[in-house]
């Protein structure tokens, strides 16, 4: 579980540097979630798995069901999801670091080991994750260095579980606190 101290001291940092913003940034919590797709392997043409790692995953409009998430422009793995049409969005659950690490990777068969099941569609259900966001691309904005994605749900399914937490660099969990 990822603990927290709380300090009376502020520190002030500067936007236009990007370690400052980052280290800033990192204060936040936010989960990891699992995009992933059917896609042609580039080298070979036959269907393998295809995905990557996010940290922006939210929700963005009720009617239409709408998320919307954000994907590094030198991202490899964002256009080969993408060219999938439909994606699965799996919410990766505490425990689940080595599938985090193994689907942030650069290169290689990022499935390789990892448990999941065809969505539907085809797309990879990350086994084990406490939800599961199917979509289907609808459109891109400009967002700097990234690409803000927004996307289409086409169904959704829960699973038991707490979340996996990304706070401060480092993967844990979450537990909400006791009741009075």
């Amino acid at each position: 579980m990822i603990t927290t101290t709380t300090t009376t001291a502020a520190t002030e940092y500067r936007a236009d540097d990007q370690l400052d913003f980052r280290h800033v940034m990192s204060h936040l919590p936010t989960g990891a979630v699992a995009v992933a797709g059917v896609a042609a392997d580039p080298e070979t043409g036959a269907a393998r798995a295809a995905g990557l790692i996010v940290g922006t995953f939210q929700s963005l409009s009720l009617a239409p069901p709408l998320v919307t998430f954000s994907v590094a422009r030198t991202s490899g793995s964002w256009p080969l999801v993408r060219g999938c049409g439909t994606f699965t969005a799996s919410v990766l659950a505490e425990g689940q670091d080595a599938v985090c690490g193994a689907l942030s990777r650069k290169a290689g068969d990022k499935f390789a080991g990892v448990d999941w099941h065809p969505s539907p569609e085809g797309a990879p259900r990350v086994g084990g994750a406490v939800a599961w966001i199917d979509c289907v691309w609808e459109r891109e904005l400009d967002g700097g260095d990234h690409v803000i994605v927004i996307a289409r749900v086409l169904r959704m399914r829960t699973g038991p579980g707490e979340p996996l937490v990304v706070h401060r660099g480092r993967l844990g969990g979450y537990r909400a606190p006791a009741a009075a």
